[in-house]
């Protein structure tokens, strides 16, 4: 039992003579029946500080809930992580759709007929102004 309540009550009972309540007889259940956490809670609040034993027994539960909160942060780290990745991602996806635009849009005006013409006039090609002869060729037989 708790040494501190015990010293408590010693007090008081030296002080004035109380006549004791009657505590209400709670149902004891077994504790196999109720779950871990109920027991834990149990003896937690209702039979004062918690002791060796009761810790003790404990110990998975507390365990199993250190568990299960480490999964939960580690969760919500990766869960920031994919979106600022997708964040990246899309930022990038529609950089280089405008690169791709643009440079669609410039081979199309460099690929038109007056601008190959301007390009090829310095190396003294010219513009055909008839129409091209077709050549054919006869085979002997």
């Amino acid at each position: 039992m708790n040494r501190f309540k015990e010293r408590i009550e010693e007090e008081l009972a030296k002080e004035e003579p109380v006549e004791e309540l009657e505590e209400p007889k709670l149902k004891k259940k077994d504790p196999a029946k109720n779950g871990s956490a109920t027991v834990f809670f149990r003896k937690l609040f209702v039979e004062g500080a918690v002791s060796k034993e009761a810790a003790t027994d404990m110990l998975p539960y507390l365990i199993f809930l250190c568990v299960i909160g480490m999964i939960y942060i580690a969760n919500s780290h990766m869960a920031v992580k994919r979106i600022r990745d997708i964040d990246r991602l899309s930022k990038e996806v529609k950089e280089l759709s405008w690169e791709y635009k643009s440079l669609k849009a410039e081979l199309m005006f460099k690929s038109k007929m007056t601008e190959v013409a301007k390009k090829v006039d310095t190396l003294g090609l010219k513009e055909l102004i008839e129409p091209p002869k077709k050549i054919i060729v006869q085979v002997k037989q």
